[in-house]
């Protein structure tokens, strides 16, 4: 069910020059992703918070395409909030989320996570991010549609300003 997902995920979290073989029948991961893997990291920053819930957003149509995760990447890489955050945080909370939703709970216990470390004035920012990474493939699916609605039921986010922040996505991504 995950393949696809952790096809695309891997060549995300692999360090620069490695590749992953789309017809391989097994994924051979470096040791220290391994590593990684054994020891995902909850979040535990603002920052963690707002990766982890880009990269659910990104698995929720179970595909994790690769212009979602780069969209991730570049979100990081730009925003003032991510300024002196480190990059390889991105792949530890990565793994963690993909390790929720291998989980009869995960989805509860991510949101409960991303609630203990994100203020209350940032759910707006985590939402607009949410919706930056489902507009980034050019492509809406109803599974990401409702994932968005569970964000702003989790998150708490008004209607209003939700259809606003969808709105500014949307012409953001336009093709």
């Amino acid at each position: 069910m995950f393949q696809p997902i952790l096809l695309n995920a891997c060549r995300f979290l692999l360090p620069a020059g490695n590749a992953v073989n789309k017809n391989a029948s097994s994924v051979r991961l470096p040791n220290n992703v391994m590593n990684e893997m054994q020891n995902p990291r909850k979040p535990d920053s603002v920052q963690d918070a707002l990766v982890a819930l880009m990269v659910a957003t990104s698995l929720s149509d179970e595909r994790g395409e690769t212009s979602e995760l780069i969209t991730i990447n570049d979100v990081v890489d730009n925003l003032p909030i991510f300024a002196g955050y480190e990059v390889n945080r991105i792949r530890k909370v990565s793994l963690y989320v993909m390790d929720l939703f291998g989980s009869e709970d995960g989805l509860s216990t991510l949101f409960s996570d991303i609630r203990d470390v994100l203020p209350a004035d940032f759910s707006e920012t985590a939402y607009a991010l949410a919706c930056d990474v489902v507009a980034g493939d050019g492509r809406l699916e109803q599974i990401e549609l409702r994932f968005l609605q569970e964000i702003r039921h989790e998150l708490n986010i008004d209607r209003l300003a939700a259809a606003a922040i969808e709105r500014a996505a949307a012409a953001r991504y336009r093709r």
